[in-house]
C-alpha cells in the first residue's frame, strides 16, 4: 500500500493509483505554466477548473481544485478580477509553502516509469484523433453550410435575372399576336370583352395566369403577379411554371380585377435574399415610407398608382378566433363595414400616414411573412389615387 500514494493521497487499487498520477501530471503541467502570484491568472485557472476545462477526477485533483479555489477567493476579496495583473512578481511561484523546489520543476514524460508512459502517450493519443475528428466534422458542416447559401443566393440571383429579363419584355412585341392588343372573353356566361395592354400582351401570351405587375420605385419590387384557382401553386413555382422555393408575386384567388373586389391583396414570399418581398418590412421604418409613399400596380388591363395608408404586423388566427382578419377582407358592401375595417387597421398601424379612405375607394393589400411571431404577417395597404 504505501507505494500507492500520489501527493500525500494514498489509493487502494493500482486503477486509483495511475489515475490519481494522470492527474498530477496535470497539475504539474498547469503550475508550471501559471503564476500564482498573479491574481487575475489564478482567477481565471479557477473559473476554468469550475468550467470542467481540465479532465481531474481523483483526490489530488479535488484537493487541487479546493486549493485554486481558496487562492482565488482570497483574491477576489481583495478587489482583484481576471484581468488584474501585478508587476514584478515572481514568476511561476506556486502558492503552497509547503512545495518543494522538484514539485515546482516542469515535468517530462520521462519522470515515469516505462508502463505509464505508455498508458499517458495512448490517453494524448485518444485526446489527439478526438481533436482531428471534431477539426474534420466542423470542416464538413462548414463545406455544408458554405454549399447551402451558395445554392441558396445563386438560385436566388437566377430568379432575379430571370425576372429581369421579363420587364424586358414589358412593352415587348416578341409574342404579339400583331392586333392592337389582345381581345378575350372574360367569361362564357357574360359578353364582357377585355382588352390586354399592349405593354402587357407579350408576357400574357407567355403565360395566361398573368393578371398584372407590381413595382415600387426605388426598390427591388418590380415583378409579374400571377393568380390562379387556388392560393398554393405560386408559393414554389415561378413565371415560367418551374419550381422555384422562391415562389411568385401572385393575387389571391378570391380578388377579382375585372369585378373589382374592394381590396386586391397580393402574396409574396419574405425570402432572406431580399427577393420578392423580402424587403417589404422596411416599411416598418417610417422614414423609409416617407422614400418610398406610392405603389404601382397595374391589371393587365388597366393601370394603376396606389399611396400607401397603413403599415402593420398581424398574424394568421385560427377560424374561430374573433377578430380582425386583413385577408378576409375582400369587400365592403356597406359605408359601415368599410370603416369598421379602416378603423381596425388604423389602430394596428405602427405609425399615421395621414392618408385615409372612404366607402368606395380601391385598396391593394400586400402581404408577406413576418419572424416577429408564431405565423406573422408584415402587411402594407394602400389606396388607388389613380
Amino acid at each position: 500500500m504505501a507505494d500507492l500514494i500520489v501527493a500525500g493521497r494514498q489509493f487502494r487499487t493500482q486503477s486509483d493509483y495511475k489515475a490519481a498520477l494522470r492527474d498530477q501530471a496535470q497539475i504539474d503541467a498547469v503550475r508550471a505554466k501559471v503564476n500564482m502570484e498573479q491574481p487575475g491568472e489564478v482567477i481565471r485557472l479557477a473559473a476554468d477548473l469550475k468550467a470542467g476545462k481540465y479532465q481531474l477526477t481523483t483526490l489530488v485533483g479535488r484537493d487541487f481544485k479546493d486549493e485554486i479555489q481558496e487562492l482565488a477567493e482570497k483574491y477576489q476579496k481583495q478587489g482583484y478580477t481576471k484581468d488584474s495583473k501585478i508587476k514584478n512578481s515572481k514568476k511561476k511561484k506556486t502558492a503552497g509553502a509547503g512545495k518543494t523546489d522538484s514539485s515546482r520543476k516542469k515535468v517530462s514524460l520521462n519522470d515515469y516509469d516505462a508502463k505509464m508512459q505508455k498508458e499517458i502517450k495512448a490517453v494524448l493519443k485518444k485526446r489527439e484523433q478526438r481533436r482531428k475528428l471534431i477539426v474534420i466534422l466542423c470542416g464538413i458542416i462548414a463545406l455544408g453550410c458554405f454549399g447551402y447559401y451558395g445554392i441558396y443566393y445563386y438560385a436566388a440571383d437566377k430568379t432575379q435575372s430571370d425576372y429581369n429579363d421579363l420587364a424586358d419584355l414589358k412593352g415587348s412585341t416578341t409574342l404579339s399576336s400583331g392586333a392592337p392588343g389582345t381581345t378575350i372573353h372574360y367569361t362564357e356566361e357574360e359578353e364582357i370583352e377585355l382588352t390586354v395592354l399592349e405593354e402587357y400582351e407579350t408576357l400574357y401570351n407567355k403565360n395566361k395566369r398573368l393578371i398584372g405587375w407590381l413595382k415600387i420605385e426605388g426598390t427591388n419590387i418590380d415583378y409579374p403577379v400571377l393568380q390562379t384557382t387556388d392560393n398554393v401553386f405560386y408559393l414554389d413555382h415561378n413565371f415560367d411554371q418551374e419550381y422555384d422555393k422562391n415562389g411568385s408575386l401572385f393575387l389571391d384567388a378570391a380578388c377579382d380585377v375585372v369585378h373589382r373586389n374592394t381590396n386586391l391583396i397580393i402574396y409574396g414570399h419574405h425570402m432572406r435574399s431580399g427577393k420578392m418581398f423580402g424587403n417589404l418590412n422596411k416599411y416598418s421604418s417610417e422614414s423609409y415610407y416617407k422614400d418610398h409613399a406610392t405603389i404601382q400596380f397595374d391589371t393587365i388591363y388597366e393601370k394603376g398608382t396606389y399611396q400607401v395608408m397603413y403599415v402593420f404586423r398581424s398574424r394568421i388566427y385560427n377560424e374561430d378566433e374573433i377578430v380582425f382578419k386583413y385577408y378576409q377582407f375582400f369587400d365592403a358592401v356597406s359605408e359601415k363595414e368599410f370603416d369598421s375595417n379602416m378603423q381596425e387597421m388604423a389602430a394596428l398601424s405602427l405609425y399615421d400616414t395621414g392618408v385615409t379612405a372612404s366607402f368606395g375607394d380601391e385598396l391593394l393589400t400586400l402581404s408577406t411573412c413576418d419572424n416577429s411571431e408564431t405565423d406573422g404577417r408584415f402587411v402594407v395597404v394602400a389606396k388607388r389615387i389613380q
